[in-house]
């Protein structure tokens, strides 16, 4: 028992008694206890088994990683200076322990001598699939590398949780630097009720007057999409595409240096560069696969491309007197032509998708397709009072875990939408240990009495981050190290990607639309005009995610850090290809680019269109076999949201669809009719 918060194993995390005092002393608790678990294994002289030797080396593992993921996530929801001092401060020990693990020969060794034990040829499916890849990671980490080098691997493995670290705060800080405001309510004529009452609202907060916007998500994208005034909207677009690109918070050379280091460690490991290193284990296999995956759809999304920016073009000129559009332009344009076209208004359909009622609709229909029941639970500590905590059962009885709700933006909170798994549990001799996790989102909060009012992509992404959060909780491997957190990168996006695609169809709509005050519902003749706008512009918002893929490979594969040429600079050549006109690159947002380089997505960004395949073809199967058909459902759930990591991720797709994947489905589904003339 320890009375520090931090390393709390109840199941109920004791979130409010953490504090920044907590963080070092904690961690270093942790990794003393790890280091004699370390100690005693490597002298064990007892015969070799699986739970003497791989199972503890996970157990050994877990002890630190789960107190070092809750001090990471509150970084993420709660920051202050005094927090993130205590975690950088003991972030080189953790990351040092870590990578030292991975590169410690005579662990090495002791788990290649129970590989060649007779208990290790009979075991399961799992378990063998685990040593297997235990075995993998060890040499991938560099393990049979000579002392030497091993130990630079070790290094730089510290110094990349380092930077990435620091290229996160730079982001959060230069985003909470900037704000506009403006005196004069006819400067932002075009900007609609609901953003315009928000933006006055937060100048009173800070006893200003006019109207205040921020770069945070739901200022930034409102003002970019509807204001009038250009020069306003270049204002606004320049800083968000500055972000990181200038003292105290540039990420420019952050970025250089972490390019630098991961591809020094990609060669000292045998690989040609840092994406072979990131897909070998994948379903891609390599950068090149990789990239010619990304090349291929590029050049099938481009007549439509060019079609539909040749259209926005025309219409600016012919409708808003705009001959010559500029970048901040685009999503003004684009906006006006849907609403000429589908009579779509986002900012007018948010009355009928109040979140609540929101989260009622998605959590009848994972009932229904995978037997989970989802249900409000209080009392719960958090983090922050908006913080909502939710239980979710089977119907087998089966208690599954919970997951914190965290909906709105804070200055403390870092921008953007994701999921993370707080705690992994899972069978055991016991019985199910439950798992935790969050989901976190940056929408517009509720004001008044009107609860929070989402767009119908805000819908989109509640469905998205909730399918990773049923990949992580309903997971039944019972070798944690092969659970959810464990599937390949590019296929981790499917049960996230795979949820959206309710969002369009009317009969699951109407379990969760309707209007806040009067409770109708989405009449079917708006529905048809919003389903009808799926694929506007859907070849422009596909070459967007293609230039991301693009440039990111670029950067691991063929930018060489020891140049002259700044990685913004060469990046931003990479991305004039993808552009109406090459002056519309911004390399510059690439000091912004968190995926890449404080994420999980580095040489991976490519997963995000890959999985789009993977879910336009296995969402086909429940078009056809009826998209609220449990049984459907329930294979889904038994094939790939329960599986983890316990098989190939190829052989997973197959048990669900029975064959490989079929590119055309993406294809059928985003460029299909609608993407270009209605």
């Amino acid at each position: 028992m320890t009375d520090n918060p931090l390393l709390s194993n109840a199941f109920e995390i004791p979130f409010p008694d953490i504090e920044p005092e907590h963080v070092g002393p904690g961690l270093r608790a942790a990794l003393a206890e790890a280091e004699a678990g370390l100690a005693r294994l490597r002298a064990s002289t007892a015969e070799p088994t699986y739970a003497n030797t791989v199972q503890v080396l996970d157990n050994i593992v877990e002890g630190v990683v789960r107190p070092y993921v809750l001090a990471r996530h509150l970084i993420g929801v709660a920051t202050t200076p005094e927090l993130r001092q205590a975690f950088n401060d003991v972030l080189p020990a953790v990351s040092g322990f870590l990578a030292r693990l991975g590169t410690d020969p005579e662990l090495w060794q002791a788990v290649a001598r129970y590989a060649d034990t007779p208990e290790a040829g009979q075991l399961d499916g799992v378990r063998r699939r685990n040593l297997q890849k235990v075995l993998a990671e060890f040499k991938q980490s560099g393990a049979s590398l000579p002392e030497a080098e091993r130990r630079r691997a070790e290094g730089l493995r510290v110094e990349l949780a380092q930077l990435t670290t620091k290229f996160a705060e730079n982001v959060l800080d230069a985003t909470n630097a900037f704000e506009l405001v403006v005196a004069d309510e006819r400067e932002i004529a075009g900007l609609p009720e609901g953003p315009r009452r928000r933006a006055r609202a937060d100048a009173e907060s800070r006893g200003s007057s006019g109207y205040r916007f921020t770069l945070q998500a739901p200022s930034y994208l409102s003002f970019i999409k509807y204001v009038d005034d250009r020069e306003l909207r270049r204002r606004m677009y320049e800083a968000y595409n500055s972000v990181g690109t200038a003292e105290p918070h540039d990420n420019r050379g952050v970025m250089r240096d972490i390019l630098a280091k991961r591809r020094e460690l990609a060669v000292l490991l045998g690989y040609a560069d840092y994406a072979d290193l990131q897909t070998e284990d994948r379903m891609m296999k390599s950068g090149l696969r990789a990239a010619q995956f990304e090349e291929e759809l590029v050049a099938r999304t481009r007549p439509y491309f060019e079609a539909e920016m040749a259209e926005l073009e025309r219409f600016a000129a012919t409708e808003l007197g705009v001959s010559h559009l500029e970048p901040w332009d685009l999503a003004y344009a684009s906006e006006k032509l849907r609403l000429a076209r589908f009579d779509v208004d986002d900012e007018a359909l948010r009355p009928y998708f109040p979140l609540p009622r929101v989260l009622a609709g998605l959590f009848d229909l994972t009932e229904k397709l995978f037997g989970v029941r989802v249900s409000p639970v209080a009392g719960v500590p958090t983090w922050h009072p908006e913080v909502d905590v939710y239980h979710l059962h089977h119907e087998d009885g089966t208690f599954l875990g919970s997951f914190y709700a965290d909906w709105f933006p804070r200055q403390s909170k870092r921008d953007g939408a994701w999921m993370n798994g707080l705690k992994t549990g899972g069978p055991t001799p016991d019985g199910f240990e439950p798992h935790v996790g969050i989901v976190a989102t940056n929408f517009t909060p509720a004001e008044d009495d009107r609860p929070a009012l989402l767009t119908h992509a805000e819908v989109e992404t509640v469905f998205h981050e909730f399918g990773h959060l049923l990949h992580h909780v309903m997971c039944r491997v019972d070798v944690r190290a092969r659970a959810s957190a464990g599937v390949p990168w590019d296929f981790v996006e499917l049960p996230s990607q795979i949820m959206e695609n309710w969002t369009w169809e009317k009969a699951a709509v109407d379990l969760f639309a309707g209007h806040f005050e009067t409770g109708a519902p989405l009449h079917a003749e708006l529905f048809d005009r919003l389903a009808r706008s799926r694929n506007f512009m859907g070849a422009v918002a596909q070459m967007r995610q293609l230039e991301y893929g693009t440039v990111d490979l670029a950067l691991h594969r063929d930018y060489d850090p020891a140049g002259v040429e700044e990685a913004p600079d060469f990046g931003e050549k990479v991305m004039r290809g993808f552009h109406m006109r090459p002056d519309f690159a911004r390399g510059g947002r690439l000091a912004r680019f968190t995926h890449i380089f404080a994420g999980g997505y580095a040489a991976g960004y490519y997963s995000y269109k890959w999985s789009e395949v993977l879910d336009a073809d296995a969402f086909s199967r429940f078009a056809a076999e009826g998209i609220f058909n449990g049984e459907t459902g329930r294979r889904f759930a038994a094939t790939v949201l329960e599986r983890g990591d316990a098989d190939d991720a190829d052989q997973l797709f197959r048990d669900f669809m029975g064959r490989d994947p079929d590119l055309d489905a993406l294809i059928r589904r985003s460029l299909g009719a609608g993407a270009v003339g209605g």
